[in-house]
């Protein structure tokens, strides 16, 4: 996009997608998706070099996997919005038959989506493995991941983060939401994740903080800077501060809204602190 107002005009309208695909079904995660809707977007709309028209192999071009896929609502409407699938189409969320399941998967053939991520933990092991696949093709486009910071509880991912640093993955932009918030509550009370940039650096990968991942401007420059640490030996991530449902004041920094679903008074006020830009499907 070519100036920031239309890319903030862009994520004013993946926000109210956002929360209308939950309210719909009443059911959806909507709170790291609203925290998440400026990395996605700029990601998509910016940054990754996407090649016309969608196939499952990828070659010539940046390749993204969302592994914390409960966040699919904003997965969804960036896809959309970004050509993948008609736009008229977030409005089967989570219905039977729907190729736009609560949780991303491969076998309804919607574009975009690459791998199924139901499962936590398991995202950056397919990121790396398409990341290998690239450098033995010759091809030297980027993969990017997306990660949540309690999905780095479950042990696969540390195995993959060694991995990738001792195989020199160098072609990888791993990056972290780091809202601070699960299911269960706080991370910190849960199972505290530490120090993520030491840890990242101790286990020898390139890291870098972005302080706000909820500022446009922030998300441009620090995956810039991600950008031109590749291709120097190591994978890349980025520990991303973000806000669990940001743009919608009710929602802001709470992990009750980790996974429930506005009522209709909930979505009428969500709504109108997020006015349409681009025109609701």
């Amino acid at each position: 996009m070519s100036n920031t107002q239309q890319l903030e005009d862009f994520v004013t309208q993946v926000r109210r997608d956002i929360v209308r695909q939950v309210h719909k079904v009443n059911s959806g995660h909507p709170g790291g998706s609203l925290g998440c809707a400026e990395f996605i977007s700029v990601l998509y709309q910016e940054v990754m070099d996407r090649k016309e028209g969608f196939d499952m192999d990828g070659k010539g071009e940046d390749l993204f996997f969302l592994s914390n896929g409960h966040i699919s609502p904003v997965f969804y409407s960036v896809l959309a919005r970004s050509g993948y699938f008609p736009v008229e189409e977030l409005s089967t969320f989570r219905l039977i038959d729907s190729r736009l399941q609560g949780h991303p998967t491969t076998h309804e053939g919607l574009p975009g989506v690459r791998v199924a991520s139901g499962s936590l933990g398991q995202g950056l092991s397919v990121a790396i493995g398409a990341a290998n696949t690239k450098k033995l093709n010759g091809d030297d486009h980027l993969v990017y991941s997306l990660h949540g910071d309690g999905e780095l509880q479950e042990g696969q991912n540390w195995e993959a983060i060694m991995y990738a640093a001792a195989k020199k993955v160098d072609n990888l932009i791993a990056t972290v939401d780091r809202n601070h918030q699960q299911i269960d509550g706080c991370t910190d009370d849960v199972l505290p994740m530490g120090n993520l940039v030491e840890k990242f650096e101790a286990f020898g990968w390139d890291v870098l903080e972005l302080e706000n991942g909820n500022d446009i401007s922030q998300v441009r420059e620090a995956l810039k800077e991600a950008k031109g640490r590749t291709g120097k030996g190591k994978p890349v991530a980025v520990i991303m501060t973000t806000e669990m449902g940001h743009g919608v004041d009710f929602m802001m920094g709470s992990h009750k809204w980790h996974g429930v679903a506005p009522n209709d008074e909930q979505l009428e006020k969500a709504l109108a602190q997020n006015p349409e830009t681009l025109g609701d499907y």
